[in-house]
């Protein structure tokens, strides 16, 4: 069925889409700021610390793998339903459980349920915005920087008053129930005038390419970077620099404030600079703060938080830039693309994690420079070997 949409309803949808992404930046990023009483509740290790972590990316590797097919093929709407329901379920057993592998599972139910959002947001915005998809999708990311914010002061709060790691997952259930709500009750077409049906052949032909595998390095290793961060902050500050759990939460919330403000301003700015010319400038200044942040005096601590200004457009960014590449089965494709993000995001905090029993949670920590300069050195192919067509942004 094709139908096309009155204005109204367009925005009605696009605001659909923007709570399914406060939702998704909100419990992305439960899981940094009560990492560390989960970890003392439960005796675990940094490396079951970052196993869990893992799970929840493995199971959003699985979501965007397969949701992309279910998009192109069911609809957007059965994605971002089947997101709510399947949040719902993984946020009340993880919020039950004590054995860790119980507990892994659980996060990769989790992790389901968010990348479903991912594919299933992302595919609304592209089918309903064919103009300045690159604005809109940075206004999406918006959304996701707002939850993220504002859950390290949530959590930091109800950690105050005595709340449970537990009671805090299940106070978030009402945001799952609701995201499930909105959607079974929305109108949407089972496909929106956008492109062909889906093609297995096409998708091959048009998401194994070349060019294709450099972007999926690229997003695997940003997102390393900026899950890393965020899963671990809260822990690293903790640790070496002797905040206590509000600073450091709040260090946090001023990271995820800051890709939010980035973003807002992002969206203005990536149609006119050019896709890959900004992702190469915010990826060397965010290499820098880190380094600073990490490395320098305890004055630069500072520029930690900062890093998420740059970090910011990165992923929206590439999505648009992966998108206006493709001429059909868009959501499929960004489906691949999106795995490959979830790749980044399981290896990232656990590779951290790992090596935090290793060598200190600092040097561990560190690693996220590297990833940026990995990230760095990806796009500068991009740019060379790799070079737009005409007529496509940067």
């Amino acid at each position: 069925m094709q139908r096309v949409l009155s204005t109204r309803h367009i925005w009605l949808l696009t605001v659909g889409g923007f709570y399914a992404f406060f939702i998704f930046g909100f419990l992305d990023n439960l899981k940094g700021p009560t990492l560390p009483v989960l970890l003392r509740d439960l005796q675990f290790s940094y490396s079951q610390g970052g196993t869990l972590l893992f799970g929840a990316y493995l199971g959003f590797m699985l979501a965007t793998l397969l949701t992309g097919l279910v998009a192109d093929s069911a609809g957007v709407k059965v994605v971002l339903l089947l997101a709510g329901a399947i949040l719902t379920v993984g946020l009340a057993a993880f919020s039950q459980l004590s054995s860790f592998w119980l507990l892994v599972l659980a996060m990769v139910v989790i992790g389901l349920g968010l990348g479903s959002i991912e594919v299933g947001g992302n595919s609304l915005i592209v089918d309903l915005h064919q103009f300045s998809r690159g604005r809109y999708l940075n206004l999406l990311a918006v959304f996701h920087g707002v939850g993220a914010f504002v859950v390290p002061l949530y959590v930091s709060q109800l950690l105050a008053v005595g709340w449970s790691w537990r009671q805090i997952f299940q106070s978030t259930l009402g945001l799952a129930i609701l995201l499930a709500l909105i959607f079974l009750l929305a109108r949407y077409p089972r496909a929106l005038p956008s492109g062909p049906s889906l093609s297995l052949g096409t998708l091959f032909q048009a998401g194994f390419t070349w060019r294709m595998g450099w972007y999926y390095l690229l997003v695997t290793v940003y997102v390393a970077a900026e899950i890393g961060f965020a899963a671990w902050i809260v822990e690293y500050l903790q640790q070496t620099k002797g905040f206590s759990v509000g600073l450091s939460s709040l260090y946090l919330s001023l990271f995820f404030a800051a890709i939010m403000v980035g973003r807002l301003v992002g969206s203005f700015l990536v149609e006119r600079v050019g896709y890959l010319p900004i992702m190469l400038a915010v990826t060397l200044a965010a290499s820098v703060t880190l380094s600073a942040g990490i490395f320098g005096p305890p004055a630069l601590t500072f520029c930690l938080p900062l890093t998420g200004l740059f970090f910011s457009i990165m992923f929206p960014t590439a999505t648009a830039a992966v998108s206006a590449l493709q001429a059909g089965n868009t959501s499929a494709i960004l489906g691949v693309f999106f795995t490959f993000g979830g790749l980044g995001g399981a290896l990232g905090p656990w590779v951290i994690g790992a090596a935090a029993d290793l060598v200190g949670i600092q040097l561990a920590f560190a690693l996220n420079i590297f990833f940026c300069l990995v990230t760095l050195a990806t796009l500068l192919v991009i740019q060379r070997l790799v070079p737009a067509r005409p007529g496509e942004p940067g």
